[in-house]
């Protein structure tokens, strides 16, 4: 049986490897019209910035569609998130409309991006912040939640 020892100080003639800045906290946005952030939706601009790319790639305008984000039972798991591209808000969705102008300040006429809640699953998602994270080892949409207790679940968005 081998043994781990963690190495707290670099030894004598070595040289310790460089340390990897981590990526800075990205700015978080409201949706227009809407002002008590903790229960609304916020997006930070990464998370705008890849919905938006997203959605190019799928060829849904922001005028003609948006992103649903959910919540999904069944299983062993219980809840989980769900996100995917819907053309129109149901009837009794939320929408959220966040402006372009946040990623550019020359979008002023640009549709905004939407997002699509149920009433169901706002009851879970009030006050949440969707982020998206990108590194070396991994890369996707985070939803940081303050309903259930710290919970912080991450959902891995292809694209």
């Amino acid at each position: 049986m081998s043994m781990v020892t963690l190495q707290t100080e670099t030894p004598k003639g070595a040289v310790a490897a460089p340390t990897v800045a981590a990526a800075p906290p990205s700015p978080m946005l409201l949706a227009d019209g809407e002002s008590d952030a903790a229960k609304t939706i916020r997006v930070t601009v990464r998370a705008l910035k890849r919905i938006r790319v997203a959605m190019a790639k799928e060829n849904i305008s922001p005028a003609a569609g948006g992103l649903r984000l959910g919540i999904t039972g069944g299983g062993c798991s219980g809840l989980s998130y769900s996100i995917k591209f819907d053309t129109q808000p149901r009837e009794r969705d939320r929408v959220y409309p966040f402006p372009q102008t946040h990623l550019d300040p020359t979008l002023t006429e640009a549709p905004p991006i939407r997002l699509f809640v149920d009433p169901k699953s706002f009851i879970y998602l009030s006050g949440m912040v969707l982020d998206y994270e990108e590194t070396l080892m991994r890369q996707g949409f985070n939803f940081i939640n303050p309903t259930p207790p710290n919970l912080r679940l991450r959902l891995l968005f292809s694209t």
